[in-house]
């Protein structure tokens, strides 16, 4: 049964040619001053979460507590971004009972949106500024893309191979933001056989971090207006990089 349902909703996102396209802000929360990519939360010795399984939640269960200051509105919010990824995954979210040792602390703080990635077998951070519902941190495309983070994905223009697909446009970067478009190497980033996605929620938008307005991020290809950068739903492809992560047995998501 539910093998069926994630068929269904990979064959919804990926039979759809109208995706919603990008809302731009004059701020985005995914891009804060102080964190490496603008939402990254880093560890000492970060290693490859998308390939090392210690740095995977155990058995798909990602444990969380709801910080002081969360109202119930947008705990309910921030409920249905988690059950949008568990509908399509073997992943689960469960909230976190007084002795867990490990678990994601979801905190309200002003200064974005962003998340420590992958498990890190203490407690992890996931920061939403309190927006209200459907603005800035509290869009639920936002929320899915700093969960994902927790689950160990890296953004999607940062991969080893992007310079195949987009190009950097680093005279419109804010100079103090030069080092956030730097390239992982290939033995950092695992794509598990799938290839560069634009309409990752993954990926950054073409004017990310820039200086004078200009794009920032050029594809190389030609790819719909609205695209990329988009945070309005998983992509096929990051449903089935998802459950190849976490060994999804029973569903059966085609490459």
């Amino acid at each position: 049964m539910r093998t069926l349902l994630v068929l269904a909703l990979l064959a919804m996102i990926s039979g759809s040619h109208t995706l919603p396209t990008v809302i731009q802000w004059e701020e985005d929360p995914e891009q804060t001053p102080g964190f490496f990519e603008g939402d990254i939360v880093l560890r000492p010795k970060s290693r490859n979460c998308m390939s090392n399984p210690s740095q995977h939640w155990p058995d798909g269960i990602v444990y969380y507590k709801f910080s002081e200051g969360i109202d119930d509105v947008r705990k309910d919010f921030i409920r249905k971004a988690m059950n949008i990824i568990e509908e399509g995954s073997c992943v689960r979210f469960k909230e976190a009972d007084d002795d867990q040792p490990y678990f994601v602390n979801i905190t309200g703080n002003p200064g974005g949106c962003y998340s420590t990635v992958g498990f890190v077998q203490d407690i992890s951070i996931l920061n939403l500024h309190k927006h209200d519902l459907n603005t800035g941190c509290y869009r639920t495309g936002k929320i899915i893309h700093e969960l994902l983070h927790t689950l160990g994905f890296y953004h999607m223009q940062s991969t080893y191979d992007r310079d195949d697909y987009i190009r950097i446009a680093y005279e419109n970067v804010k100079p103090d933001f030069v080092h956030d478009f730097a390239k992982y190497s290939k033995d950092f980033v695992e794509d598990f056989g799938q290839k560069y996605d634009y309409g990752s929620i993954m990926h950054y938008s073409p004017h990310a971090f820039s200086a004078n307005g200009a794009e920032t991020i050029v594809p190389l290809q030609e790819i719909r207006e609205g695209l990329m950068g988009q945070r309005e739903a998983l992509s096929t492809v990051d449903l089935i990089k998802l459950n190849k992560m976490y060994k999804c047995p029973e569903l059966q998501v085609k490459d």
